[in-house]
């Protein structure tokens, strides 16, 4: 399935001039999901795309979307996608008289708007002065201090070791924030609670900025405790005209990285709204900004506010934004750089409902969130569209059969939901999510479905430490809940029904009586047993009754369903009530995906459960004694010896996947007897790293 139409609401007196083609053709500098994005604003305006690619993505979506394609270069991003060069060649050589460069990649890159000015290309986005002074941790803390926006108390001087790092970071007082000067995305940043996490974190973060940004200076701040991330859009064009679109609630983070982002924010009133806004304003009318950019603060518990960066570029999470005003930010950024004027002014815009994002990547949740690589042998997103007020939106730049590379960011998609109020858009998104169904490569989606029903999550009590404080010990399979087995059970029970008339229907069987399908049965929900009583003919609603051990009735379902063997999502209702789970055959049964929970099920006789009840259960092998790789990656250290003695928390090696250096740890005090591998060896999943003793 390709990616489908960009959904919006259109508030009176927003609607898009689509047709005024200022532009004939622009090239989108970027790959993935937000070039599909932009391409899709771009046809709607009647203006033609280019595309670029790298040798690893030849059979992209977004080649495909696009009016025309440019081979750039090889898989690594430094070798393509980061190229100027080659997007100016591109840029030359089909005529396009603009370059959308997305997020991520050059989209920050002063240079790049310098080449593209000397070229006579239109960058559609800020000026460059923009982008040097909002581009730099260091001196966009300085330049907002200075407009008088509230900034974090810190050292913005750089920093030459990690001896000085640890005299910074004691004279400011712990905990501290180590940051990349010219970071985004959650690399190069480290929280230390202590001088030795300082040291470490020094060096990490100084290691990881230059292989991700080419630039390794790093500076210390104050850590702002039980924080909130908050974000103001902006848009300001040529002509001296600034708004603010308002604020989106970023906090659900891993490591820096946002992973669900909603606006509005369900903890800022209309009074601090106000006051970010007018802050965010002023300070891109000092910065002379023009284009879509975003503001970052941070947040207390009293919400007093504190700059944390500008953004000078289109943002991730920007769908959120358009979904509750109605405004296409591309499409103004695309006007903008033509030089048109912005349409509308402050008090034209209003926040409409809510939107709720879920980054979907791919990741191995179970697994400390290692990265996941190979084919989607199966992606299938729930439908887009809008239904009763609610919508769902769904920006990919994957189909079934695509490879997600270990070259770039892990995202599959974006899954956007929106309804009239928060819990309305909250429970429309845990319905897409169990109708999202990737297969071939491990994804987050059980993760991101568990948050979504989380008490806290529901009640808007958020924090940037929500995931670390409430999955301390990482993500592990939940059990669960009695409704959610219940419905488990039901779903199980029906599939299994369905069978069993299926196969009464097959023609060519022996004469005789029919055979005859007890309607007691047994269903096998991970290691529980349920007794069940069905009725119900073929093509018939079915009639689902749960027994307890004293042979009562305890739950009684009506269940409708229009779902066949192979089809991947069950959809139906019980007693009225929409349910989606997700079915996957295995040996003998299903496993069932519902809410975050996923589990084997199987339906038994009543006395084929009896003597599955007394099957030994297969244990796993040991690998206690055993360091395996987590994720397919690059061997960037190795901090022990053989024969070493190791302490329990202490680094053993650093090993790179998608741009993230990932330090493994030992998980007791043991002995190093044997090292396996060596620096720059790269690994696949589960490869021995190191023995111990």
């Amino acid at each position: 399935m390709r990616p489908q139409g960009i959904i919006f609401y259109i508030p009176d007196g927003h609607e898009g001039r689509g047709g005024l083609a200022m532009f004939k053709k622009i090239l989108i500098a970027n790959r993935g999901e937000i070039a599909c994005r932009i391409i899709k604003t771009a046809r709607r305006m009647g203006i033609k795309t280019v595309a670029v690619y790298s040798e690893a993505d030849r059979g992209a979506v977004h080649v495909e979307m696009a009016d025309e394609a440019i081979a750039i270069g090889p898989p690594a991003a430094a070798e393509s996608y980061l190229v100027i060069d080659k997007i100016v060649a591109a840029a030359k050589q089909t005529g396009a008289q603009a370059i959308h460069p997305g997020y991520g990649f050059l989209s920050e890159n002063a240079a790049f708007a310098k080449a593209l000015a000397k070229a006579g290309i239109t960058f559609i986005g800020p000026n460059i002065r923009a982008i040097e002074v909002m581009g730099d941790k260091i001196e966009s803390k300085k330049f907002a201090a200075d407009a008088k926006v509230n900034t974090v108390p810190g050292h913005l001087g750089l920093i030459k070791d990690a001896k000085e790092a640890v005299k910074i970071a004691d004279g400011i007082g712990y905990p501290v924030m180590i940051k990349a000067s010219a970071g985004g995305g959650g690399k190069g940043m480290r929280i230390a609670h202590s001088r030795h996490e300082v040291a470490e974190g020094f060096a990490s973060s100084k290691s990881e900025a230059k292989s991700s940004f080419g630039d390794d200076r790093i500076f210390i701040e104050k850590f702002i405790e039980d924080p909130r991330h908050i974000e103001i859009q902006v848009l300001a064009d040529t002509k001296g005209n600034t708004v603010y679109l308002g604020e989106r609630e970023c906090s659900i983070q891993r490591r820096n990285q946002k992973v669900i982002e909603e606006a509005p924010s369900p903890f800022i009133d209309s009074k601090t709204r106000k006051a970010m806004g007018e802050q965010a304003v002023a300070l891109a009318k000092a910065v002379d900004y023009s284009s879509a950019g975003t503001v970052e603060f941070i947040a207390d518990k009293n919400r007093k506010f504190y700059f944390l960066e500008m953004n000078t570029r289109l943002q991730v999470e920007h769908p959120v934004t358009e979904l509750v005003t109605g405004i296409d930010l591309v499409e103004q950024m695309i006007r903008i750089a033509a030089g048109e004027a912005i349409s509308f002014a402050q008090d034209d815009i209003k926040l409409n409902g809510w939107a709720i994002e879920s980054r979907v990547y791919a990741e191995d949740p179970y697994r400390g969130f290692l990265p996941s690589t190979g084919r989607l042998s199966a992606y299938k997103p729930p439908p887009e569209g809008e239904i009763s007020g609610l919508t769902i939106r769904n920006d990919t730049g994957v189909s079934e059969g695509g490879e997600i590379s270990v070259y770039y960011d892990p995202m599959i998609a974006k899954l956007i939901t929106h309804g009239p109020d928060r819990n309305a858009a909250i429970d429309h998104m845990i319905g897409a999510l169990d109708a999202f169904y990737i297969d071939g490569i491990q994804h987050n989606i059980p993760f991101l479905s568990a948050i979504m029903s989380h008490p806290r999550w529901r009640k808007g009590a958020l924090t940037t430490g929500f995931i670390a404080e409430e999955y301390p010990d990482g993500f592990s399979p939940r059990a669960p809940s009695e409704e959610e087995r219940k419905t488990l059970v039901i779903v199980a029970a029906a599939i299994d029904h369905l069978g069993n008339q299926r196969r009464r229907k097959i023609t060519g069987q022996m004469k005789g009586d029919n055979v005859q399908f007890s309607r007691r049965r047994v269903v096998k929900l991970g290691g529980e047993f349920q007794k069940i009583s069905l009725s119900g003919g073929y093509g018939e609603d079915i009639e689902i009754a749960l027994i307890d051990d004293a042979g009562a009735e305890s739950a009684r379902a009506t269940v409708a369903f229009d779902w066949w063997f192979g089809a991947p999502i069950w959809a139906g209702s019980l007693n009225g009530v929409g349910v989606s789970v997700q079915v996957r055959p295995i040996l003998n049964g299903v496993a069932l995906a519902y809410r975050g929970v996923q589990m084997p099920a199987y339906v038994y006789t009543e006395r084929e459960a009896e003597l599955i009840a007394l099957m030994p259960v297969r244990t796993p092998p040991d690998t206690s004694r055993k360091l395996l790789c987590p994720m397919p990656g690059l061997v960037v250290d190795i901090h022990v010896e053989e024969g070493q003695s190791v302490k329990a928390g202490e680094a053993l090696c650093v090993v790179e996947a998608m741009k993230m250096e990932n330090i493994l740890r030992a998980e007791r005090d043991c002995t190093v007897a044997e090292i396996l591998v060596g620096t720059g060896d790269s690994l696949a999943v589960d490869a021995t790293i190191m023995v111990f003793e």
